[in-house]
């Protein structure tokens, strides 16, 4: 490949968990490494998630996107609009846009994974809707950004 066929990066591509605001809201700690915010992604948001045993994400759904996960480690079990689907590392999962879904560590490890969704709602604030309490509802929930 020539210098002129070679893509020119004039923005910031790489960003670490470590850097990003940990979000223990809903419960676990997700960290949303590649944003809008972060390096100015348009098509989607992902990071990466850790759950100790017995903790749980509490549910909700995504009204305009789909979600992917990816176990790393760990024994998880998701439900989804009522139906759990246990997961072990190297398993991967679509949840579908619209689905209630919610994420329990049944195992005796921490568990961790990544996770991606896409598309981007048209803002942010349409992107989550929670369908039971907060965990932490004073915790910090940090914005991914984009939408208009």
């Amino acid at each position: 490949m020539s210098a002129a066929d070679r893509t020119t990066i004039n923005r910031t591509v790489k960003f670490s968990a470590d850097q990003a605001e940990p979000n223990t809201k809903r419960g676990g700690d997700i960290r949303v490494t590649l944003s809008p915010k972060t390096v100015g992604c348009t098509s989607g948001f992902g990071g990466v998630m850790s759950l100790v045993p017995g903790d749980h994400v509490t549910e909700h759904y995504h009204p305009y996107s789909e979600e992917f996960i990816h176990v790393v480690s760990g024994n998880l079990e998701m439900t989804l609009d009522g139906q759990a689907v246990r997961l072990t590392a190297g398993d991967s999962l679509l949840v579908p846009i619209g689905v209630r879904h919610r994420l329990v560590n049944v195992g005796e490890v921490t568990a961790h994974c990544a996770f991606h969704l896409s598309p981007l709602a048209p803002r942010p604030e349409l992107g989550h809707v929670d369908t039971e309490p907060a965990q932490h509802p004073d915790a910090a929930n940090p914005q991914i950004g984009g939408g208009a």
